[in-house]
């Protein structure tokens, strides 16, 4: 039994694209206090297929995405799961520094494909207000040819990977802020730390219009081959038991191709699911002419959908009220060592979150979605864990 309509599939609208109109849309970035800074608003369409609009305040380009699940969670698999985007923001990332790193020390990279695997655990009870979701070291596995000795190369490909803006929010323990917002009325969250500022209001009834382009952003490919992984899961509805204690495992696999736009594959091994084609590219000004979303909204999107979604799981499984529920999300960034050129490892802020529910359920009640939905999201649990990229170097 799928949960909801797919909105996604059926609305007649373009599910990806840059907005042409930004300005018009209510959803102004944040300001730009590290180098770069990504605010997000997300909000449900139906069941857990979501819809995010993403803007830089270091580009002002904006970009719509759309989020869904698979079988695992009853979703429509209409497109990319939540997890899927921060794994094709992070592999972007390391991309854009390791070849920024590489032009800088005027060394030659040939063959370069980067493959990734995310991994994170859910353990625990829903009900017994249990559940804990976790973030697992990232394996990055790094295919090139290249005349540097082999000391010399993993030495350029891991200061490469600490130069990533995205090191900031695994590197060191960053524990997210939050404001709480039920029927229009601010709340004091309970367990969740507060963010002591001004409240960002849901921008309402935003209308992005396309900008053309002859770029498909997003689409699926198929099924992922099927892998074993630790405590995975695969069968429908899995992710709505009760009593959980299972890895996921998101990967991908990137390459750049001729025209300098990064080609993302995008795997979901467990629970399993699709593999989803992303293209990325960075702004103009930032070694990209802004064809396709840069790595850090990705990111963005990523963490916002992932929290998204435990809202919906949460009220799925305990039959809440909760007909609209959305966010506001910034998240900051410095620029990246290499592709920045600061020469110093990336560094991020703790992410900013506005929660908007709509609910008939009481206060107590609201505080309580939010408190379970920061404690199981992966996304946020990757923050505010102490994380390593483990790197792999193959010889082709």
């Amino acid at each position: 039994m799928k949960l909801g309509d797919n909105i996604i599939a059926e609305s007649g609208i373009a599910p990806f694209f840059k907005v042409a109109n930004p300005g018009e849309v209510g959803l102004a970035p944040p300001a730009n206090r590290k180098g770069d800074a990504v605010r997000a608003w997300v909000r449900s369409l139906s069941g857990f297929q979501k819809e995010a609009l993403v803007v830089s305040a270091r580009s002002g380009l904006m970009w719509r995405l759309v989020s869904d699940e698979g079988a695992y969670l009853n979703g429509h698999d209409a497109a990319p799961c939540p997890l899927a985007f921060l794994t094709t923001g992070m592999v972007a990332s390391y991309m854009n520094e390791i070849t920024a790193l590489a032009a800088q020390q005027g060394v030659e990279l040939r063959k370069l494909k980067l493959i990734q695997d995310n991994f994170y655990t859910m353990k625990g009870s829903m009900r017994k207000r249990t559940m804990t979701g976790g973030a697992l070291p990232v394996e990055l596995e790094v295919e090139v040819e290249c005349d540097l000795e082999d000391s010399a190369l993993t030495e350029l490909l891991m200061n490469a990977v600490h130069a990533s803006p995205l090191n900031g929010l695994m590197r060191g323990k960053l524990p997210s802020l939050f404001t709480l917002t039920k029927n229009g009325t601010a709340l004091q969250t309970a367990e969740a730390t507060q963010l002591n500022g001004e409240i960002v209001p849901d921008p309402g009834g935003a209308n992005p219009i396309p900008e053309v382009s002859d770029l498909t952003l997003i689409e699926r490919l198929g099924m992922t081959p099927k892998k074993e992984v630790a405590k995975g899961t695969a069968g429908a509805a899995t992710s709505l038991t009760d009593e959980q204690d299972r890895t996921l495992n998101p990967g991908a696999i990137c390459t750049l191709r001729e025209d300098g736009v990064k080609e993302i594959e995008q795997r979901l091994y467990s629970p399993h699911g699709s593999i989803f084609r992303f293209l990325s590219d960075e702004a103009p000004g930032a070694g990209g002419e802004g064809r396709a979303p840069d790595a850090v909204s990705f990111i963005s999107a990523g963490i916002g959908f992932c929290f998204m979604t435990q809202f919906g799981r949460m009220a799925s499984m305990e039959n809440l009220d909760l007909p609209r529920y959305s966010i506001v999300q910034d998240t900051h960034f410095s620029l990246g060592g290499a592709s920045g050129g600061t020469g110093q490892a990336g560094t991020a802020d703790p992410v900013e979150t506005h929660v908007h529910l709509v609910t008939e359920e009481g206060d107590e009640i609201a505080r309580d979605m939010l408190d379970v939905s920061e404690r199981t999201c992966f996304l946020h649990a990757f923050c505010r864990t102490d994380l390593k990229t483990k790197l792999k170097v193959k010889r082709v």
